[in-house]
């Protein structure tokens, strides 16, 4: 295990004494030539073993953090990851890890259904937390986690890595500076859910793997290869509704994180107040999350968003900026701009030349999600995907979900931060949790 600050200064007497010997000290436990000494680095404990948290390797990576422990109820995952961090603590609660006096933050690459529960046990525990997306799994724990977070005054970063991206950044730049006039119109689309699954045939668990646990809030269910095991790179977990609610906000999070990077420095004081779509849900199998989906979303000010999938998108043939798999598209009076994560275009050549110099109104430069959060944890300065923002898009993932599993418009009172003129829709805002887990 790296050494905490904690360890270091207590071992400081130590280091005196052997001052009084000639013996040689590296030169890297002082922070010579560029070296960050292990008592100034942000040790960081990862929560959540399974194929997101490579991304954690960033922090050993970076001079100024560590990786200190890792957690995961399934055994195997954490062995792995526990010996690519040198052989650091390793826990299987994560309650034990956010315990511990040698984490400063932690890295939360959990399935969706966990990443608020444990987030609110870190921001109570002091500690600052890196947070994979989509944010939760209803509109309640959403706004839980802001309250909480802003309660102990914690450091969040969003895991939407594209404002990291130095095309994305660019490109809302030239929107925000007006190059391509008044904004019009928006798309928004990501990759479409999966149908089928099965929840049969139910097999034993395998030895290491705390079930119980990581079901945690979600209701109790029979273990199964589909459910627990299937690891693809479309995981299976990611489109049952008890979980997650699909690529809706697990895909979709990433270019609605841009759309929100936009709006929250265009003037655009709420997230849309009207919903109106249609879309389709797996029916018989164990995915039962959205597969495709096509809601338009309105602002106070009438700028509409239209929010869909990939297929729906290719199908419709729509603006000539739209194309498959992913982006955001941001249509003005005078042009147009997509940005997503492989790279931007632009409806006329001349705005790449503007690129580097659009304006006086620029976004938070970060060239690295992980450092970003990293940097912000030591000068506490939130980072370049805080966690109002986070709810902000998050909820608009929420309520265009809920409007096609509703079946009719729904309106969004941004004050109140609630669904009126429709009860039933409202109560989709809160998901039941499993006892003893709650969001208290």
């Amino acid at each position: 295990m790296g050494i905490s600050r904690r360890s270091f200064i207590k071992n400081t007497s130590a280091l005196g004494a052997l001052a009084a010997f000639p013996t040689i000290i590296p030169s890297t436990v002082f922070g010579k030539n560029g070296n960050t000494p292990p008592s100034d680095r942000v040790n960081i404990g990862l929560i959540g073993c399974g194929n997101r948290s490579g991304a954690a390797m960033d922090y050993k990576k970076y001079e100024k953090s560590q990786v200190v422990a890792v957690c995961d109820p399934i055994r195997e995952r954490r062995l792995i990851r526990k010996k690519e961090y040198d052989n650091c603590a390793d826990f299987n609660d994560f309650r034990d890890l956010i315990a511990s006096k040698d984490v400063d933050a932690v890295h939360i690459s959990t399935s969706d259904h966990w990443h608020v529960p444990i987030a609110l046990a870190a921001a109570k525990a002091g500690k600052d937390m890196y947070t994979e997306k989509p944010l939760g799994i209803s509109i309640e724990q959403d706004i839980a986690a802001r309250a909480i977070v802003d309660k102990y005054k914690r450091i969040f970063q969003y895991g939407a890595q594209q404002r990291s991206q130095v095309q994305v950044r660019m490109g809302i730049e030239l929107v925000l500076n007006g190059h391509i006039g008044d904004v019009k119109e928006i798309y928004v689309w990501a990759p479409h859910g999966e149908s089928g699954g099965s929840g049969i045939p139910v097999i034993p668990i395998p030895d290491g793997y705390d079930y119980d646990l990581w079901l945690g809030p979600a209701p109790k269910a029979p273990f199964s290869y589909d459910r627990c095991l299937h690891q693809s790179g479309r995981n299976a977990i990611f489109h049952i509704y008890d979980y997650a609610i699909g690529f809706m906000a697990g895909w979709g999070a990433h270019p609605m994180d841009m759309l929100q990077w936009w709006a929250d420095n265009a003037d655009l004081k709420t997230i849309p107040t009207h919903y109106e779509g249609y879309g389709e849900i797996g029916i018989g199998g164990l995915f039962n999350t959205l597969t495709n989906w096509d809601v338009t979303c309105t602002y106070e000010n009438g700028i509409k968003m239209r929010f869909m999938d990939d297929q729906t998108a290719s199908r419709l043939n729509l603006h000539p900026g739209v194309e498959p798999y992913h982006g955001t598209l941001f249509v003005g009076t005078k042009g147009w701009v997509k940005v997503k994560r492989a790279g931007w275009k632009v409806s006329d050549e001349k705005l790449y030349r503007l690129g580097k110099n659009p304006g006086s109104k620029r976004l938070k430069v970060s060239t690295n999600q992980r450092y970003n959060f990293i940097d912000s944890v030591i000068s506490r300065k939130q980072p370049v995907d805080n966690l109002h923002s986070a709810v902000r898009s998050d909820i608009i993932c929420h309520l265009s979900d809920i409007c096609i599993r509703e079946g009719k418009p729904i309106t969004w009172d941004a004050e109140k931060e609630t669904i009126v003129a429709n009860s039933k829709a409202a109560k989709r805002m809160h998901r039941p949790m499993r006892e003893p887990w709650t969001l208290l």
